[in-house]
């Protein structure tokens, strides 16, 4: 089952409200005293249903829920969808320049001091989640993918895996690099992150980049799973084919 209802983040959007999704696996119903693990997920509005998807077409993480049986709540909040680079600056750990927009006074910190202070004790509260680090991951594409990056390094006391697709890893590069070199990552950290090998085209150099973020993050002892989706691009469409891959990585040997 899904249960939807509106949340307001003040130190984001004032009082504009914005969707939120809480998945709970059908099983909760023939055992009330079960609990589950965690996943929290940016871009919300993409991540179950194809008409509130930003596009029209969502990851379909709900069929692949139901279809797989696994016994996982699924968490995730909308973004701000406002057409003056909103989305950017709530997804962006960095205040930096940025060709062709300008200066981007990024809102990542305020993000996640919400989502881990507020709305993480919501689902917690009001669900039946396993609220423990070791079961509660997070993941996200594009921007997402970058905050899903940066929550698994600067909020490792909450989040023990982290899924990263598609990450923004071009964007405020040195930024990004010095939070990689000075994170305290708690040892049994565990990442997935991909790339689409159509996406390379998409800034110069991204192959190297992506391989050097890669050496970086294995650097600092972090369990990372790394691919290059053959054919893969920038896409929700994409991602729903990466499902598998990701939930692996976030389950595998979790008791």
């Amino acid at each position: 089952m899904i249960e939807k209802w509106e949340v307001t983040i003040p130190e984001l959007s004032g009082e504009e409200p914005r969707a939120a999704y809480v998945y709970v696996p059908d099983s909760i119903n023939e055992n009330p005293e079960l609990r589950y693990p965690v996943l929290y997920m940016f871009d919300g509005q993409n991540v179950f249903f194809d008409e509130d998807a930003t596009y029209g077409k969502s990851w379909g993480m709900l069929e692949w829920l139901e279809s797989t049986g696994t016994q996982l709540i699924v968490a995730a909040v909308a973004c701000n969808q406002n057409p003056d680079n909103s989305r950017l600056r709530e997804y962006s750990p960095f205040t930096c320049y940025m060709k062709g927009v300008g200066k981007i006074q990024g809102q990542g910190k305020q993000t996640m001091e919400w989502l881990v202070n507020v709305f993480k004790p919501y689902v917690d509260g009001h669900f039946p989640t396993i609220p423990d680090r070791l079961h509660t991951f997070i993941a996200g594409s594009s921007m997402g993918g970058l905050m899903s990056l940066y929550a698994l390094l600067r909020y490792t006391k909450y989040f023990s895996r982290a899924a990263a697709l598609s990450p923004s890893v071009w964007f405020a590069r040195e930024r990004f690099d010095r939070m990689v070199s000075s994170a305290r990552v708690r040892s049994n950290a565990v990442l997935y992150m991909d790339y689409g090998s159509r996406e390379f085209r998409n800034h110069d150099g991204m192959l190297d980049r992506y391989s050097e973020v890669a050496e970086m993050l294995l650097s600092r002892k972090i369990h990372v799973t790394s691919r290059i989706v053959p054919g893969g691009d920038h896409s929700e469409a994409s991602w729903e084919r990466q499902i598998p891959f990701f939930m692996g990585v976030l389950l595998y040997g979790l008791e």
